[in-house]
């Protein structure tokens, strides 16, 4: 299984959630299971490491962002299972690339599985303080470990 998460520029909110399902997958046992993976819907970050801010808040919670910043592609709605969004407008997005109605029926939100989900978007960090970026790092190890219960269900079905 393939799971692919999905932001606007791939430096922030997306590497972050790729940790925390690496993370939540490792400790469920499932990660030899599951390739997770990271994108963008805009091109601004090709090949940049994540954001110096984001991988500080990630670190002081315990999580190691890897990687640099890719771009989602055609391809990419074939080889995943599952494209989890950061918000609407990464929705709108990502859906108006997809090639055809089960490549859009893969595209959800990352907070639909979020239990303790006050909103269904996961904010962008990037303009605004420091606060942000840790209140992203618990938003997506919560909703990591929804994640991966569904996954679950999904492997044993």
């Amino acid at each position: 299984m393939r799971i692919l998460v999905v932001c606007l520029g791939n430096i922030c909110r997306s590497p972050t959630a790729e940790a925390a399902l690496r993370e939540a997958l490792r400790d469920a046992g499932l990660d030899g299971q599951v390739e997770v993976a990271s994108a963008g819907t805009g091109d601004w970050h090709l090949g940049e490491p994540p954001d110096a801010r984001m991988t500080r808040a990630a670190a002081a919670a315990g999580l190691t962002l890897e990687g640099t910043a890719a771009q989602i592609t055609a391809e990419d709605f074939r080889r995943s299972d599952l494209i989890l969004v950061m918000d609407r407008s990464n929705l709108r997005d990502v859906r108006a690339l997809a090639p055809d109605e089960p490549s859009r029926s893969k595209v959800r939100l990352y907070r639909d599985f979020d239990p303790d989900a006050d909103h269904d978007e996961v904010p962008d960090p990037y303009y605004g303080g420091e606060d942000g970026f840790h209140a992203v790092v618990d938003i997506a190890r919560r909703t990591a470990r929804g994640v991966v219960e569904h996954v679950r269900g999904l492997l044993t079905a």
